[in-house]
């Protein structure tokens, strides 16, 4: 029989199995998934990606605006955006939908920097390849934007090149740092012939980089706002006075009750929805328009052309096809343009025309039907707004306004091709992705004043708000309260048909919840239909309902 050996002084004795601690000890040496040092890999990937963009956005100040890795990822988006997701986001945020949708893209990038940190802290030749196949997507996603040429490609790619320097650099800390060596030893990536380094160092490396990205992407944007000439340009263009001046607005376009939106919207306040995230710059001294297609003679217009033409001024009501029932992308403006029917004329389109696809710098196109751009309704390449200069959001120099149409279909913004051709042959951005080749505006009414789930005082109560039916007018406006009758509310004047008009009604509320519905009568008679249909695909439609509550 055996009996156990003593250990000899000064030696460790060693158990034939291991205690569950050490094994617990052991299974500490790798790290967890958010453990220690994988947190820090992930944050190395964030500061990377972070220069990455800083980079791009710093070089990219001497390119176009459409070459920054953001504003290509962005657009690339928006393109490839199905009419569902659209509408939704724009009903969602409305003319917020940009915000989101940098707020989506950053948190997008932000987890992807996070995983390519922690891949590259594991395995660094997969982060590299990684890094490397996103910097691809970017470059592929610069070279593909309307008007942007290869060398565009310029910031993205010396973005990267930064971003994967710097993360080598934050990583190789991170397999050096003395409270984990047995980390990096299990990684193989431990470098002994280099000296150890801390957290704290690792932690001071980050935040240095991040500040200087942070500084180079400021330094980007400001030195893009002073090599940028436009704005200065804009504001210094005097306007010529049309040859035909607007119509005189009557006096009571404004509805009586209180709170209704202005009849003729400020600039400031008008709507904006459009596929473009970085507002177009275009120097008007060398902006073209070309006009080709099936026409007898192509022509190509400059700004100056435009200057001398004999000009238009009109009031103009613009719709938005994802405007919801009740929605507020609506507004009214004066503008001041040249008619297209003029330019058409001297392009002379041939037999079997019917569109017109209109192009924007930004890639964007709009499908117009041929006889709407040729009749009398003042369509017009339009360079004025509410008595100044087009703002750079909204066109400038140049914009299409056609009356009677949703925006998708005929209000092509920073315009700058337009294709006389055929429904059958071509197809605009909106068509290609589901919605309709034609977008006449249906008729609606809003209610503005009382707000949904407003609180009011019972005895008289006004209410009021804006009807519109482009080029064909409105001739009434009915409010129903609850379920009782329909009664005729007050028109006030109206401007022309081809601008909205607006409406106000006094209601002698009574105690309790109520529903408030109304509805319009078009020129031609028609009564506005109470069918409820979604934007997709060619404009909402139904009777907006609000409910207040009076006490």
């Amino acid at each position: 029989m055996k009996t156990p050996s003593t250990p000899q002084p000064g030696t460790t004795p060693q158990p034939r199995n291991q205690p569950r601690s050490q094994h617990r000890d052991q299974h500490r040496k790798r790290p967890a998934l958010f453990s220690g040092p994988t947190a820090l890999a992930a944050l190395a990937g964030v500061v990377s990606a972070a220069v990455v963009l800083a980079v791009a956005e710093l070089i990219g100040a001497f390119f176009t605006a459409r070459a920054t890795p953001l504003i290509a990822l962005g657009s690339t988006f928006i393109d490839f955006t199905p009419p569902w997701m659209k509408d939704f986001a724009i009903a969602t945020f409305g003319t917020n939908d940009k915000a989101a949708l940098f707020v989506g893209m950053g948190l997008t990038i932000l987890l992807l920097a996070c995983v390519l940190g922690i891949v590259a802290f594991r395995k660094w030749a997969l982060g590299v390849a990684g890094v490397l196949l996103l910097g691809a997507v970017i470059v592929a996603s610069v070279v593909t934007r309307a008007s942007v040429k290869p060398l565009d490609a310029i910031p993205s790619l010396i973005g990267t090149v930064a971003g994967l320097v710097v993360l080598r650099f934050l990583i190789s800390k991170l397999w050096r740092t003395r409270e984990w060596p047995e980390v990096a030893s299990d990684l193989g990536a431990k470098e002994p012939d280099r000296p150890a380094t801390s957290r704290r160092a690792f932690f001071t490396a980050s935040g240095i980089t991040a500040v200087a990205a942070a500084a180079a992407a400021t330094g980007g944007r400001l030195l893009s706002a002073a090599r940028s000439n436009v704005a200065q340009a804009r504001e210094a263009l005097k306007l010529p006075v049309p040859a035909k001046a607007a119509a005189a607005v009557p006096a009571g376009v404004q509805s009586k009750a209180a709170g209704v939106t202005p009849w003729l919207t400020p600039n400031k306040d008008f709507y904006r929805i459009d596929t473009a995230l970085s507002v177009p710059e275009i120097d008007a001294q060398s902006w073209e328009l070309r006009i080709h297609g099936l026409v007898e003679q192509e022509v190509r217009l400059s700004f100056q052309d435009l200057l001398d033409a004999q000009l238009i001024e009109s009031h103009v009501s613009l719709t938005c096809v994802s405007n919801p029932v009740g929605g507020n992308l609506a507004g009214n403006a004066k503008w001041l343009g040249m008619p297209i029917r003029d330019v058409l004329k001297m392009a002379r389109p041939k037999d079997g025309a019917d569109m017109v696809l209109s192009t924007s710098v930004d890639g964007f196109s709009a499908s117009t039907p041929l006889e709407v751009l040729q009749d009398d309704r003042d369509a017009m390449l339009a360079i004025g707004m509410n008595g100044e200069p087009l703002p750079l959001e909204h066109g400038y120099p140049v914009r299409m306004v056609v009356p009677g149409l949703y925006g998708f279909v005929s209000a092509t913004k920073w315009v700058v091709d337009l294709e006389v051709t055929r429904f059958a042959d071509n197809k605009a951005y909106w068509t290609q992705r589901g919605w309709s080749e034609r977008g006449p505006i249906k008729t609606m009414a809003r209610v503005e004043v009382p707000k949904s789930f407003a609180k009011v005082a019972a005895g008289k109560v006004a209410i009021g708000g804006t009807a519109w039916a482009q080029t064909r007018g409105i001739t009434k406006v009915e409010v129903q309260i609850d379920n009782g009758p329909w009664t005729a509310a007050v028109l006030s004047a109206e401007a022309s048909v081809v601008t909205w008009r607006q409406w106000s009604f006094d209601w002698e509320a009574t105690p309790g919840p109520h529903y408030i519905k109304v509805r319009a009568t078009d020129g031609t008679g028609e009564v506005q239909t109470d069918k409820r249909a979604d934007p997709v695909p060619d404009g909402a439609s139904g009777w907006q309902s609000v409910m207040v509550t009076v006490e």
